[in-house]
């Protein structure tokens, strides 16, 4: 008896375990089973939404895609560890931001120089084919919208950024993920950083604003306005539904793609929206032609431009061609001719900037321009009135230069009720002293060195966002330290202290401690900050960060002759003259003295390069192709060994690094006599 029921307990526990385990068993294959579905799902919705949103070629009705992402939808809120990456739910709002973060670009976004007419092309056109005789170019659309970068890991969107100033931006990743036509994974694992312009069509534009007259809000001015300011909402669900898309144009990061043609085709192949319409022209007579019909058809686009980009299409040659401190050398956009209007001339105010220009600004009737009501101009200076004969009460035609400034173009000669000429200033409207016109300059320019409001501008300046990025220090407060004689130059505002702020009207003891914070924070900034802060003429932030990364300090700067600062690439003898004019006087020694000894770091605190570099001082130019380095890899090995890297060959030149195909660059080396290289030399190093 014992014994059968010790067999029945074994033969019990034994169909309970078997019981166990295929039960175990199933919910293994379920889940498994489940996962492939929930990867199948997410497989053909993205395909269905590429189809839609990027190739315009919808190969399933609406009614099955919801129904296919419904049920997507319930298997992810069953199986929320099983959630792809790449999900189109991800897509979906819902997600609350707190801020924006700063994003630093790995990859510099520059800007374009911009062209107004046919002559000027020509000019970009002559400058090209001086250097390359057989270049040919790319046209694309210039969609107005706003610059973005995409960073992929191994196919994955990681980061999306707005440009920013090129060198810094804001991380807007979440916002670009809920843009339809992004492609969260890529159909390659790549590493790549892209960019291109984000912008709102036509119809979401319209659809955007019928719903906010509905409720009351304000209008978007334009589309351009619209897309931006969705990119900043801080409600991922508002982006999702207002519809923004993209093109895509650039690989950021480095491409072994011969073309910018090239490019675009890979793009297309990754998934991205690439704009279909773009041409292929030998001579700058194609590219005109090409905007031309452009211009005619811009109207039937179902997305605003606002002009063509052109394009040395040879990737070698834009190499070649290299930058100034703003933009490429390789590439122009072409403007359209703004939208005009007619208004009527008021009165003229003159305002004095921080470098003594006097600047005539027109109060004008109001009038809609560009989206917006426009009732000051800029009338640019006193040979402009001249030359455009502006008078008293005139009527005249404004534009938006570049669809920004507002500016007077010409005057309406048939409306003229006065024959009064303009009234122009012979005294400063700040301190009263003399004005000058110097004959080589179009301006007329206050020349007192204590005139106050060149002082404040400078004030202002200094601690504006791109310079010293003195937080609370703005116009207003910069006023009222001024005029309270608690500071008369930049080093005056490292004197302020909590007790001189709460002085100020509307100052209390919590505002005057953040402010004087801020001002204390600043003196960590690296010298290239601080360079620019100070206002110099023609040293932009660029060219303060170039300066900074060839000297180190500002102290080095400031005893460097014009011939090193005219030889390194892209400044030139106008910015080497500027600084040199600006060093030799007394009064910015003694402002640099007084900084140091208030505590303003005066030390570049970016990547330094030490004396003993193996090109330490010398002057190297790059020409031709290269087949292991990038022609920006090449550069950046060689500004890490110490070296100056110039863009032409000079008897200045002490090395050239030629690769394959070298033209005219290896040709002047040779006969000048100077040192030349190849590629494997400099990989070596």
């Amino acid at each position: 008896m014992y014994l059968v029921l010790m067999m029945y307990l074994v033969l019990m526990m034994y169909l309970v375990l078997m019981m166990y385990w295929f039960g175990l068993l199933g919910e293994v294959c379920y889940n498994r089973s489940m996962k492939e579905r929930m990867s199948e799902l997410v497989k053909l919705l993205n395909r269905y939404a590429h189809e839609y949103y990027t190739a315009d070629r919808p190969s399933v009705s609406d009614s099955e895609y919801d129904r296919l992402y419904r049920e997507l939808v319930e298997l992810e809120e069953k199986y929320p560890t099983d959630i792809l990456p790449d999900s189109p739910t991800h897509r979906v709002g819902g997600k609350i931001l707190e801020g924006f973060e700063k994003y630093p670009h790995q990859y510099p976004l520059f800007s374009l120089q911009d062209a107004f007419s046919r002559e000027e092309l020509m000019a970009f056109d002559q400058r090209i084919r001086k250097e390359f005789p057989q270049v040919s170019y790319i046209c694309e659309l210039k969609i107005d919208g706003l610059s973005i970068s995409l960073t992929y890991e191994k196919g994955i969107l990681v980061a999306g950024a707005t440009r920013g100033d090129g060198s810094v931006g804001e991380n807007i990743t979440e916002n670009l993920k809920r843009v339809k036509d992004i492609p969260l994974t890529l159909k390659e694992p790549l590493d790549i950083t892209v960019r291109g312009e984000c912008y709102m069509p036509k119809a979401s534009f319209d659809a955007v604003n019928q719903l906010r007259q509905e409720n009351g809000e304000p209008e978007f001015a334009n589309p351009r306005n619209a897309a931006a300011g969705t990119l900043r909402q801080l409600d991922t669900a508002v982006v999702a539904k207002r519809n923004l898309a993209t093109f895509l144009y650039q690989e950021a990061s480095p491409t072994q793609a011969g073309s910018q043609e090239a490019v675009l085709n890979k793009l297309a192949a990754l998934g991205f929206s690439v704009n279909p319409i773009h041409f292929l022209a030998d001579s700058i007579d194609g590219v005109w032609k090409f905007i031309e019909k452009i211009a005619q058809e811009r109207d039937s686009l179902p997305y605003e431009i606002d002009g063509i980009v052109i394009k040395v299409n040879d990737l070698a040659v834009q190499e070649e061609l290299g930058f100034t401190v703003k933009a490429p050398k390789w590439a122009i956009a072409y403007k359209f001719p703004a939208e005009e209007k007619e208004a009527q001339l008021l009165s003229v105010d003159w305002t004095v900037g921080r470098t003594g220009v006097v600047t005539p600004t027109a109060n004008l009737t109001p009038v809609q321009l560009a989206g917006t009501t426009v009732s000051r101009a800029t009338l640019h200076n006193v040979d402009y009135i001249a030359e455009k004969d502006i008078r008293q009460k005139d009527t005249v035609i404004v534009y938006k230069a570049g669809d920004i400034i507002p500016a007077v173009l010409r005057v309406v000669e048939s409306k003229r009720v006065s024959e009064e000429a303009l009234e122009i200033p012979s005294h400063c409207p700040s301190c009263e002293s003399e004005l000058v016109h110097f004959e080589d300059e179009v301006a007329l320019r206050c020349i007192n060195p204590l005139c106050p409001a060149q002082i404040k501008e400078g004030l202002i300046h200094f601690a504006s966002r791109d310079a010293m990025n003195i937080t609370g220090l703005g116009p207003a407060v910069v006023e009222k330290v001024f005029d309270k004689d608690l500071v008369k130059d930049v080093a005056g505002i490292y004197r302020l202290s909590v007790e001189d702020l709460l002085t100020l009207d509307g100052f209390k003891e919590k505002s005057a401690n953040k402010l004087y914070t801020a001002i204390q924070a600043s003196k960590e900034n690296s010298a290239e900050k601080l360079l620019f802060g100070l206002g110099i003429r023609h040293v932009g932030s660029k060219a303060s960060r170039i300066l900074m990364e060839k000297f180190h300090d500002m102290i080095k700067l400031s005893q460097a002759s014009q011939e090193e600062i005219s030889s390194i690439d892209s400044l030139g003898t106008v910015i080497a003259q500027s600084l040199h004019s600006y060093f030799e006087q007394e009064g910015s020694q003694l402002l640099l003295r007084e900084l140091q000894e208030a505590g303003v770091n005066l030390d570049y605190l970016g990547e330094k390069v030490g004396a003993d570099a193996a090109l330490a001082g010398k002057t190297v130019v790059l020409t031709g192709k290269l087949q292991k380095l990038t022609r920006n890899q090449a550069k950046e090995k060689l500004l890490s060994l110490g070296a100056n890297v110039a863009g032409s060959v000079s008897k200045k030149t002490d090395l050239v690094v030629a690769g394959s195909d070298a033209g005219s660059k290896l040709t002047k080396a040779q006969e000048l006599g100077i040192e030349i290289q190849d590629e494997d030399w400099l990989d070596s190093l």
